[in-house]
């Protein structure tokens, strides 16, 4: 039997970055020590507290389907932490819960974006969002972002960029792969002028508990028409249990609703359970700490990268990455990354998952690690950089 792929896929590039998680998977095996500064993941898992919760769930008997759009009171916990971190009020109503921040935007996708209709979002961007586009029979609309901007865009670029098949706008803050955030100033300006183009305007903030810099803040203050996605993976540390929710505009949560019944028909039980104990004082101040340890390491890393040769044009404010400009070694970030990676043991991202502008020039360097694996890298990046550029 020959089955013909739908048309559909053809634009769906694969995850790049898996190829060199391969080869260092490959010399792990040939017993090479492998020190891991690629991996969009923290390396602390869930906290005393959650795994408790999920135990009590299990023994419980708290296992089988829940509500499409998550339990009651996940919801309610979910609006009182953006009371308590952010000062503002948001109906649990307008919150649904889903399998990861993913699911969250595959429903947003799905509600909001025609066949043909283009979303425009930063290059370089996290690539599986401009993948979700194409699954819709969308297209991204990639604006070429620089240091100049902190790799995100302003209004006048979104303005400039506009066309008559936009849809909307599909933005992050903290970003992955640049770690940057978009300035409070700047994605006021943005969403009026989605707004006055009625498009729709999507921010996803699976990284605002990580941020460093500024207070704490959301887009949902700019409007109930704003849609922001969240996620239980990265501050909360539960990357495995699958679990983010989506905060959208209360009349189109029905048709949310549809899709999620269809589609997931419900986010793990267990995982929703455990997940209320996120909120407990106990597993806030294990958050807070870890959000500390996080900034320590950024603290460390830049200093450290930029004195044995690699150019950071932006600090990042947020999340766990660097993105590092590499183009004065006189080699394209795929080739150095796999050239790094055989000599040294180090595991860096090159820039080819991320867009198409200037990808060639940068790495993308993950700080979830160990301070002591931290180190390690630098030693064995310093010692080869040294040999290489003599």
């Amino acid at each position: 039997m020959t089955h013909r792929v739908a048309s559909r896929t053809q634009g769906i590039e694969p995850f790049y970055v898996m190829e060199i998680v391969k080869e260092a998977q490959r010399l792990s095996e040939a017993g090479r020590p492998i020190v891991h500064l690629s991996i969009g993941e923290p390396d602390f898992t869930a906290p005393p507290p959650v795994q408790s919760a999920a135990r009590r769930a299990i023994d419980a008997g708290l296992t089988q389907y829940t509500p499409a759009l998550g339990t009651d009171a996940l919801r309610e916990a979910i609006a009182a932490d953006y009371g308590r971190r952010f000062g503002l009020a948001v109906e649990p109503e307008r919150i649904v819960v889903t399998a990861g921040a993913s699911g969250a935007l595959l429903l947003a996708l799905a509600a909001l974006l025609e066949r043909d209709r283009s979303v425009l979002m930063p290059d370089p961007s996290y690539p599986c969002n401009r993948h979700f586009a194409a699954v819709f029979e969308g297209r991204a609309h990639l604006l070429p972002c620089g240091p100049e901007t902190r790799f995100q865009p302003t209004a006048e670029m979104i303005e400039g960029a506009w066309r008559a098949d936009s849809a909307g706008v599909l933005l992050a803050s903290p970003s992955n792969p640049t770690g940057t955030s978009i300035d409070a100033a700047v994605l006021a300006a943005i969403a009026k002028g989605v707004r006055a183009r009625s498009g729709f305007l999507i921010v996803d903030e699976i990284y605002q508990g990580l941020s460093y810099e500024h207070e704490p803040w959301t887009a949902l203050s700019l409007g109930e028409d704003v849609l922001a996605l969240a996620s239980f993976s990265k501050y909360f540390n539960m990357t495995g249990w699958r679990l983010g929710w989506l905060v959208a505009p209360r009349p189109l949560v029905p048709t949310l609703e549809k899709l999620a019944q269809n589609l997931f028909i419900c986010p793990s039980a267990i995982a929703q359970h455990a997940a209320l104990a996120c909120f407990s004082p106990e597993a806030l101040a294990i958050y807070e700490e870890r959000r500390e340890e996080f900034r320590r390491r950024r603290d460390f890393l830049v200093p450290a990268l930029r004195a044995i040769g690699f150019q950071i044009p932006v600090v990042p404010d947020g999340a766990f990455y660097i993105y590092a400009d590499i183009s004065h070694f006189g080699v394209n970030s795929w080739d150095f990354a796999f050239e790094l990676l055989r000599e040294t043991g180090v595991c860096l991202v090159p820039g080819r998952d991320f867009g198409a502008a200037q990808t060639a020039r940068y790495v993308r360097i993950s700080y979830a690690n160990k301070q002591e694996n931290l180190r390690e890298a630098i030693n064995r990046l310093d010692r080869y950089l040294r040999g290489r550029l003599r």
